[in-house]
């Protein structure tokens, strides 16, 4: 059932990113449009996220490879099937222009988002691992009587160094903001009694009226032009989320995230019949699982495993493994599945869909490089990267 909260609210995901530190995950796609999980896309945490909450308006902002993004939220979020709800699509190319910035993008945007009757605006990254309920944000946006909120979490010192950190005052009033501070000195100013940082989740709750007038003011970003700005006139507070998070900008940050998933409690245990995390409608077969030890790993629907073992790996959808292989690891996507030889040994790597790999295959970065460029093999931060389409030959060894 629809609360008064969610009837209020409007959501707004920036699925533009280009996502150039992923490549070549997104040699042709776009971030938000990079599977996880064997079977999901990025795009559809924050849009599951937004249902769940029973949120009206949805409005989804696009810009780079947006064929493949429109056609996966076309396919799993179809009109109709979601009663009183709207998934709005909103790409610059239609307008003949382009997003400069995350503000430029929702500034660009104001007239279609603006014609939705909503109080708050909930602005979201399309390419964040989560899970939230937005109606206790919009709940403690008006309970503080804030113009804007913005969700934060503590975090070491080695992350705090890649985002946006906040400093508080009384009652969870924001006092100062500073993005991606390198500066030891700086640093020190913004640290917890804990020895952490609050960061910036890169998630934001506006007023409507407080956000129009923001967007009149120059800056083509939020966490390095407007929210600054916005702190200086007050009524900004920081909501703590004190869940799982984690902002995928790095192959090292996409393949941990998988491995994290290697545990009955993981984030993703939240999802329910009720609460779901959507995915295209496949119907396939289950998983056929052959003469195979499988330890602390997820194998997804549609899968033919005859491996030796596979351990700490996730395999996709309609993925197939022929006998003798030994996956560690390992992150396989599917649909289109992969498909993998005999007697292959595959560690710590990520296989992209649509990809072949020939029979006794050695993946095992043998010379221990941190970066690579081969022809449709990478290495990026130690992790090997078979790109989608690519056939590696038999006995290839890298």
């Amino acid at each position: 059932m629809e609360n008064n909260t969610s009837a209020k609210v409007a959501s707004v995901i920036l699925a533009g990113g280009e996502g150039t530190r992923l490549f070549p995950l997104t040699q042709s796609r776009c971030k938000p449009d990079v599977c996880f999980a064997g079977q999901y896309h990025l795009i559809d945490i924050p849009l599951s996220n937004s249902l769940n909450s029973k949120i009206r308006n949805i409005f989804v902002l696009t810009q780079h490879f947006i064929s493949s993004l429109h056609q996966h939220i076309y396919s799993t979020y179809p009109e109709g099937l979601f009663q009183n709800r709207s998934i709005q699509l909103i790409s610059p190319r239609e307008r003949k222009m382009t997003f400069q910035g995350t503000a430029d993008a929702v500034r660009k945007s104001l007239d279609q988002i603006m014609a939705s009757p909503f109080e708050y605006l909930l602005i979201l990254s399309g390419d964040q691992l989560y899970q939230m309920d937005y109606n206790r944000l919009i709940d403690f946006a008006k309970n503080e009587g804030a113009d804007l909120v913005i969700a934060t979490l503590e975090v070491p010192e080695a992350e705090a160094k890649r985002m946006g950190l906040l400093k508080l005052g009384a009652d969870s009033k924001i006092t100062d903001f500073i993005e991606k501070p390198q500066d030891p000195e700086v640093l020190n100013q913004f640290v917890l009694p804990s020895g952490k940082y609050l960061g910036s989740m890169g998630i934001y709750v506006f007023k409507r009226e407080a956000l129009a007038a923001l967007l009149k003011e120059q800056g083509d970003d939020f966490g390095k032009h407007l929210i600054p700005s916005q702190i200086k006139k007050g009524k900004t507070s920081a909501y703590v989320h004190e869940g799982y998070w984690e902002d995928i900008g790095t192959i090292a940050s996409y393949h941990g995230a998988h491995l994290s998933l290697m545990t009955p409690d993981n984030w993703m245990a939240g999802y329910d019949r009720e609460h779901p995390l959507y995915t295209p409608y496949h119907s396939p077969s289950p998983p056929m699982i052959k003469n195979t030890l499988v330890r602390d790993s997820l194998i997804n629907s549609g899968a033919i495993v005859e491996a030796k073992e596979v351990c700490r790996s996730v395999i996709g959808t309609n993925v197939k493994i022929k006998a003798g292989t030994i996956i560690y690891n390992t992150v396989i996507s599917g649909d289109p599945p992969a498909e993998i030889g005999k007697d292959c040994l595959i560690r710590n790597a990520i296989i992209d869909s649509n990809t072949t790999i020939g029979d006794c295959v050695q993946l095992i970065n043998k010379n221990n490089l941190e970066n690579y460029d081969g022809k449709g093999v990478y290495i990026r931060d130690g992790i090997i990267i078979v790109s989608s389409g690519t056939k590696l030959p038999s006995d290839f060894i890298l």
